[in-house]
């Protein structure tokens, strides 16, 4: 595999910034794999090209990711970048949220990246060298109301790929978190928003104003996943990429924001914390 013919490994490629992601390599001249749990519609999604290799993938079964990566392997040799692409969004207050519903926003979005990953890891340390992405949220960094079972497999996935990071450094495998802020991807779609089922009185109140505030942001995002992606790419060419790069400004001052009270709690109750000591 030549530097400009890279191998990138995409899932979640079928819609949405899948899409853009798989695009924008292949405008870059690298061979592509595109997955998805429905192939049609990433093969009507990118069409052909003989830099491009469509297979199916649901990242929620580890039996997918390896035939996906076998796939992979068969046709381009190995792996240079992963992309752990694939989430959903289930939005409700933590009480009306089902305990099956809580499994599958994790089950999608922290197992399934590790799935995929597990998977890809063995070619990466053979060769001594890769690059991992994960794309994680504002809501991997802190809290909001009605994200509870979001923000749950978000911190999951950053936690995760932090301790990644030492794991695979020693082979030469760099790992990158992604936090976007709002951008107008296909999350907030019906086809990956998902809301609690149970209703309780007590947040009768609330219910339609959140879940109006998500369904008034579908298509009107600030951020143009064209111009991320495009970012990305840049960033995946560097010989040092980032551990971490929040996308946007509005997850900029969300993360600054977070910075902040972190902050002030920290020196709120420094004299107590210091005075643990033996």
């Amino acid at each position: 595999m030549t530097d400009n013919k890279k191998v990138w490994f995409i899932t979640g490629a079928g819609r949405g910034m899948g899409v853009d992601f798989a695009k924008a390599a292949l405008a870059e001249g690298y061979q592509v794999v595109a997955t998805g749990r429905n192939t049609d519609r990433v093969v009507k999604a990118l069409g052909e090209n003989e830099d491009l290799l469509i297979v199916k993938l649901d990242v929620t079964k580890p039996s997918d990711a390896e035939a996906a990566v076998k796939l992979a392997v068969d046709r381009f040799g190995g792996i240079d970048v992963l992309v752990n692409n694939a989430g959903s969004f289930y939005g409700g207050y933590f009480e009306e949220l089902t305990q099956e519903q809580i499994e599958r926003q994790i089950s999608t979005n922290l197992y399934g990246p590790m799935n995929v990953t597990r998977a890809v890891l063995p070619l990466m340390r053979k060769a001594r060298s890769g690059h991992i992405i994960s794309i994680s949220s504002l809501a991997g960094l802190a809290g909001f109301e009605y994200t509870t079972a979001y923000a749950a497999s978000k911190f999951g996935l950053e936690g995760w790929m932090e301790s990644l990071r030492y794991d695979v450094a020693p082979f030469g495998i760099n790992t990158t978190i992604v936090n976007p802020g709002f951008f107008r991807t296909e999350l907030l779609e019906p086809e990956s928003t998902f809301w609690a089922e149970r209703a309780i009185d007590d947040y009768a109140e609330r219910n339609p104003q959140f879940r109006a505030f998500f369904q008034d942001k579908k298509g009107k995002q600030e951020g143009d996943p064209a111009k991320l992606v495009k970012a990305l790419i840049a960033i995946a060419s560097q010989e040092e990429p980032p551990l971490r790069w929040i996308a946007g400004s509005d997850a900029i001052a969300g993360a600054e924001q977070k910075v902040a009270e972190l902050q002030q709690q920290i020196n709120a109750y420094r004299d107590l914390s210091t005075s643990l000591a033996y």
